[in-house]
C-alpha cells in the first residue's frame, strides 16, 4: 500500500490545508511525510522585471533558502524522524508528478480551493495538472478561508460510493487499509435512480403502486449488492462495515451523505489514462472533488491492489 506521503507546498496558507490529514494518515499508516517545494525559474522570470532578470541566479539562490527554511518550520508540526523535506527546480506540477511517479506507493496530499474549483498554485493550476496527470494516489483537501487547524481528529468513517463496476471497486483495499490504520468505519455508499426509460410512455410506470416497488426493488437490489463486498472487506481486517444505499443523483448524494457523516473521508477511484474517470455518462468523481467539503482519497486503479 503507500509508503509515503507527499505535500507540496508553495508557502501558501492553501497549501497548508493539507498537513493536518496528511499527518493523521501518515501517522495511522506509520509513514513518512516528504515536503516538497519548487523554485520554477519560468515562472519566476514572468513576474520579474527586466533588471532584476539579469540578478536570475541569485533571486533562484534567495527562493531556494527561503523555501528551505520554510519546509524547516512546517516540519516541526511532526513528530521527529518522520518528515524529510526537499526543494525542487523546474516546473511545479512536472516535478511533483516525477518524484510521487519515483515510487508507486506514494500518495500526494494537495488542498483544493471550492469558490474557483481547483486550486490555482500560483498562477497556473498545478493541482489540476497533477491530479489529471499523475499516476499516483491522491490526498485532496478543500481549503477555506479559516486558520488551518492542526487539531483534527481521525477519519472516524471512510466513505466508499460503489457503481457496480469492477473499477470502482478497485478502491477497497485502499479504504480498508485506511480504515484499519485508524480503527475508522467503512461506509459503503450506493446511489440508485429511475432509469430514464421507465418513465416513458409505454413502459408501464405510471401506475404509483408499479413505480413504488420498482424504487423498492432497486434499493433492496443495491443493498444485496453492497452485502456482497462486505466479506472481502471483513477479510482485510475492517471490523465496522455499514452499507447505505441512496436515492438520487450520484455526485449530489455522495456529497450529502458525506457532509451529514463527521469526520469522514471519501474514498474513489478514477481512471488515470483519461485523468478523472467518468462514472457512467457524468464526471461524478470531478464534481465530488470540486463541490464537496470532505477531503477524498483519489485512488489510481492501478496502485489500488497492496
Amino acid at each position: 500500500m503507500y509508503q509515503t506521503i507527499l505535500v507540496p507546498l508553495d508557502s501558501s496558507k492553501t497549501a497548508e490545508y493539507a498537513l493536518p490529514y496528511a499527518r493523521c494518515v501518515a501517522r495511522g499508516l506509520q509513514i513518512p511525510i516528504e515536503l516538497l517545494a519548487v523554485v520554477d525559474a519560468v515562472e519566476m522570470t514572468r513576474q520579474i522585471s527586466a533588471a532584476e532578470g539579469l540578478f536570475l541566479n541569485s533571486l533562484i539562490e534567495d527562493q531556494t533558502g527561503r523555501l528551505e527554511n520554510y519546509l524547516q518550520t512546517i516540519g516541526r508540526n511532526f513528530p521527529g524522524g518522520t518528515v524529510q523535506r526537499k526543494v525542487e527546480n523546474g516546473d511545479a506540477a512536472d516535478v511533483i508528478i516525477e518524484s510521487a511517479a519515483a515510487d508507486p506507493g506514494t500518495l500526494i496530499a494537495m488542498a483544493t480551493h471550492g469558490r474557483s474549483g481547483l486550486n490555482r498554485w500560483l498562477v497556473g493550476s498545478v493541482a489540476e495538472k497533477v491530479l489529471r496527470g499523475s499516476s499516483n494516489s491522491l490526498l485532496l483537501v478543500r481549503a477555506s478561508d479559516a486558520p488551518v487547524s492542526w487539531n483534527i481528529g481521525a477519519f472516524k468513517s471512510v466513505i466508499v460510493p460503489l457503481d457496480g463496476s469492477e473499477l470502482a471497486e478497485t478502491v477497497l483495499p485502499a479504504a480498508a487499509a485506511i480504515a484499519n490504520s485508524l480503527d475508522s468505519e467503512i461506509v459503503l455508499l450506493r446511489i440508485y435512480g429511475m432509469p430514464y426509460a421507465a418513465q416513458s410512455a409505454g413502459e408501464g410506470f405510471f401506475d404509483n403502486t408499479q413505480l413504488d416497488a420498482f424504487i423498492t426493488s432497486l434499493k433492496s437490489e443495491s443493498l444485496e449488492y453492497l452485502e456482497g463486498k462486505i466479506a472481502a472487506l471483513r477479510k482485510a481486517g475492517v471490523k465496522s462495515i455499514r452499507t447505505l444505499a441512496r436515492q438520487g443523483l450520484p455526485a449530489d448524494e455522495i456529497i450529502s451523505c458525506a457532509r451529514e457523516t463527521p469526520n469522514s473521508l471519501l474514498a474513489m477511484c478514477t481512471h488515470g489514462r483519461s485523468g478523472l474517470k467518468r462514472w457512467v455518462l457524468g464526471s461524478v468523481t470531478e464534481t465530488v472533488v470540486r463541490h464537496s467539503t470532505n477531503p477524498v482519497l483519489v485512488v489510481r486503479p492501478q496502485w489500488a491492489k497492496p
